[in-house]
């Protein structure tokens, strides 16, 4: 396969069709309520929208179905219709209520959607519900997961990391083995929406976190990361068997690990780490519900509007976007030689700083060059050690 042209078209748009959800859960990006919002994209907008993602040519980019919940956006179905009439492949990440039963599951499944994601941010009643909100939420979405599975579909689940459950996560990673879920998507907290009043992990616990989850790649199972890329530093180095002492992992991935095994037994496939050298803005992009398009949905700076705009000429012609795709950041991001295939999160250095462009202040990584700014010590100078 050629390599993706992130500069003429992205390869997921995520839509948030609706701010309408039933659920309130503490650390979502989206300030959700139970009924649109004014200023919604119409029928007519909508599918107009999806008309528009022809025009970055084939292959078109994903389009990912988000909200609030989808399944509360009026005339879903139609739209899901329209795009896959197009052949815009499409993906789904429905909330788990009442909504998504067997009806809708099969609607959609009979429309020609491939990849449900749903969300499981515990692996106690407890700990989930704590977070949505909701009772008995916790066993409905274990059905919901199992639901999807038999239905055929490619499941994937995000878990958002927090201090308060991310010693979980190797139970959550049984569950998911358990019920057949192929893809873990572990989002990384970012402070927006209302993320603002949850806790993040701590700064040294992200390595360790990211070496877990190579780990339980090992497991057939696909890991992704979000608002997490140096990941892909990660796994580059875990794959070369060798990374740097100063950066070898600690006594919560000693943990992690540990309680992975214990659960799991001994890997049963090579590593399932994606890292793919994507980013906010660099082959995604977000569209929100009245047609604002964001680099993420993350990531609040607008870059204009669907409804005066072409999305296709706001991914190709916005100026902070080109310069995110040249990774043309600064402070360490600026001069680390993964900054193309990483590139830290935007949305945190937005978040953190005011400055998209700006260092991902969660990586630990001190670059070969970035003596300029005063950090120490160096990749050349480490030596190297087997994990």
């Amino acid at each position: 396969m050629p390599k993706p042209d992130y500069d003429e078209r992205p390869i997921l748009v995520f839509w948030e069709t609706t701010k309408a959800c039933l659920l309130s859960c503490k650390h979502c990006r989206a300030e959700a309520i139970d009924h649109p919002l004014p200023g919604e994209l119409s029928r007519s907008e909508s599918l107009a929208f999806i008309q528009s993602l022809g025009d970055f040519g084939k292959p078109y980019p994903v389009l990912i179905l988000t909200g609030g919940d989808p399944l509360m956006k009026q005339g879903i179905f139609d739209i899901i219709s329209a795009a896959r009439e197009r052949d815009i492949p499409v993906g789904f990440s429905p909330s788990v209520t009442p909504n998504l039963n067997a009806i809708s599951v099969q609607k959609l499944k009979e429309l020609g959607v491939s990849t449900v994601s749903v969300s499981l941010d515990g692996a106690t009643p407890h700990s989930h519900e704590g977070i949505r909100g909701v009772s008995n939420h916790f066993v409905h979405t274990l059905d919901a997961m199992k639901l999807l599975v038999s239905h055929g579909f490619k499941v994937q689940v995000n878990t958002t990391v927090m201090k308060n459950n991310v010693l979980e996560l190797p139970l959550i990673a049984k569950i998911l083995k358990e019920t057949g879920v192929s893809i873990w998507e572990v989002f990384f907290l970012i402070k927006v929406g209302r993320g603002t009043f949850v806790e993040e992990i701590p700064r040294d616990a992200y390595e360790d976190v990211m070496h877990f989850l190579y780990d339980a790649s090992k497991y057939d199972l696909i890991v992704r990361t979000v608002e997490a890329p140096f990941f892909r530093r990660v796994v580059s180095w875990r794959k070369a068997g060798e990374l740097p002492p100063m950066y070898a992992p600690g006594a919560l991935y000693a943990k992690l690990s540990t309680q992975l095994k214990q659960l799991l037994g001994e890997p049963s496939s090579s590593p399932r780490a994606q890292s793919v050298g994507t980013r906010d803005g660099k082959g995604v992009v977000f569209v929100a519900h009245d047609g604002s398009v964001y680099p993420s949905g993350f990531l609040p700076y607008s870059l204009g509007n669907i409804r005066t705009t072409p999305l296709v000429r706001i991914y190709r012609e916005s100026p902070i976007l080109r310069a995110i795709r040249n990774a043309a950041f600064r402070g360490r991001c600026g001069v680390c030689e993964y900054r193309d295939d990483c590139g830290g999160s935007r949305a945190r250095a937005y978040a953190a700083y005011g400055d998209l462009l700006a260092e991902d202040p969660a990586c630990v990584y001190a670059p070969a060059t970035a003596g300029q700014f005063g950090v120490s010590p160096t990749l050349q100078d480490a030596g190297t050690v087997r994990l």
